[in-house]
């Protein structure tokens, strides 16, 4: 039976809208340090609904967007996993930066589509505080039809791949930063590392204050299940996630390809656990060279960033028994322009993220930071940001007229 209301449902909003009136809301947004800084407020509705607000200071565009579980971890399966987001973002990036180097170096693409594969992994036992979230390396294939060919394609495609702002999350190892607060009063993390700021003020009620703009078409919507295909270690059975012991791989997968109108469409399959394909759609923001309808690659990377994280806090609940009646957080993240699309000619770059935690409980300080050690364990993606992880290129070239039949 799913966990809580099916809050996302009963508010009749689009899954996806832009915010008007963010700027009198409270939470603000931080100084751009590289090329964009985007502060993401993500609240819990019910269970293991959430609702992220996701503010980029170069464009000055703030989006809603939302998120659930499927029947692995009990929810209403009302909006995409948090891990959707992640895989969406990055296929954006990536695809922005392809193009955009081939208006640079002058080549003409006639056909391109994208396929991305993330894996994940949990392991470990809840009850001995064993459970880890882990990132394996990402796959991506380029089906393409363009001006080069053999070697010249490849190294084209990964000095594409290195442009991304997202590569400056995989490559080395970015230990995340928290503070922490438990019922309005900051405690000192315990094992995460420490943000050395001070705690921003609580976004309390935030979120519900927030309204939106008029809307154009829609920009996330259900396909329907994802076609079964085989994946190690993969499970589908319900509650799966919620298990004791787990010892599992997750398979989060996406196709994009590019609308005449400049909109990249998004088509996002769930293979493990098994779940529902979401079409999703993506365009940076004017500032960048886009007309802003739909959010752009950052806005999704950093949504998913905090849904995932905030999803551990909500398993902890029904794993561990726990009192958490209401849980916040704000997350700040820092990337770079894109090598190619932003015109720096280098790879892309980001600095750790910066999360301020925001417990009501009437457990212990020392449970508070307890399960804040653990939400940080067991998130697949503050796992991303710690691994040196590299992409794995697989290129098909293929004419258009043939890929267009």
């Amino acid at each position: 039976m799913p966990l809580g209301t099916n809050r996302i449902a009963e508010s009749g909003l689009p899954l996806i809208h832009e915010i008007g009136n963010y700027d009198s809301l409270g939470p603000g947004t931080p100084e751009i340090r590289r090329g964009d800084a985007l502060r993401t407020l993500v609240t819990s509705l019910s269970g293991f609904q959430k609702e992220a607000l996701v503010s980029s200071r170069r464009s000055a565009r703030t989006w809603r967007m939302v998120s659930d579980e499927g029947k692995y971890l009990n929810g209403h399966d009302a909006a995409p996993p948090p891990l959707s987001f992640l895989t969406v973002g990055m296929i954006a990036s990536y695809m922005n930066e392809i193009t955009a180097l081939a208006r640079r170096d002058g080549i003409e693409i006639r056909h391109l589509k994208l396929t991305l594969d993330n894996y994940y992994t949990m392991t470990g036992s809840m009850q001995k505080r064993t459970m880890v979230g882990g990132a394996e390396p990402v796959e991506l294939q380029v089906e393409i039809d363009c001006d080069l060919s053999g070697g010249a394609l490849t190294q084209f495609l990964m000095n594409a791949v290195h442009a991304s702002p997202l590569n400056g999350l995989m490559r080395g190892e970015h230990d995340s930063l928290f503070a922490l607060s438990k019922n309005g009063v900051e405690l000192a993390p315990k094992k995460v590392a420490k943000l050395a700021a001070p705690l921003l003020p609580d976004p309390s009620d935030a979120g519900a204050r927030a309204e939106m703009t008029a809307g154009g078409e829609t920009l996330l919507a259900p396909l329907g299940l994802t076609e079964k295909k085989p994946v190690q270690g993969g499970t589908e059975k319900a509650a799966s996630s919620l298990s004791e012991h787990q010892d599992r791989r997750l398979n989060i997968a996406a196709t994009a390809v590019l609308r005449a109108d400049g909109m990249k469409e998004i088509r996002q399959q769930l293979y493990s656990p098994h779940g529902k394909e979401w079409l999703f759609l993506s365009e940076e923001a004017e500032v960048d060279g886009g007309r802003g309808r739909a959010p752009d690659a950052a806005s999704y990377i950093s949504a998913g960033i905090g849904f995932c994280f905030m999803t551990q806090f909500g398993r902890l609940v029904p794993m561990l028994g726990l009192d958490l009646p209401q849980y916040q957080i704000l997350q700040d993240t820092h990337f770079s322009l894109g090598g190619a699309s932003g015109g720096t000619g280098r790879a892309g770059e980001a600095d750790p993220v910066e999360t301020h935690v925001y417990l009501t409980t009437e457990e212990s300080d020392a449970v508070a930071q307890e399960m804040l050690d653990l939400s940080e364990q067991t998130c697949f993606l503050h796992a991303f940001c710690r691994t040196d992880l590299k992409t794995k290129l697989k290129t098909v070239t293929k004419p258009a007229s043939t890929a267009a039949a």
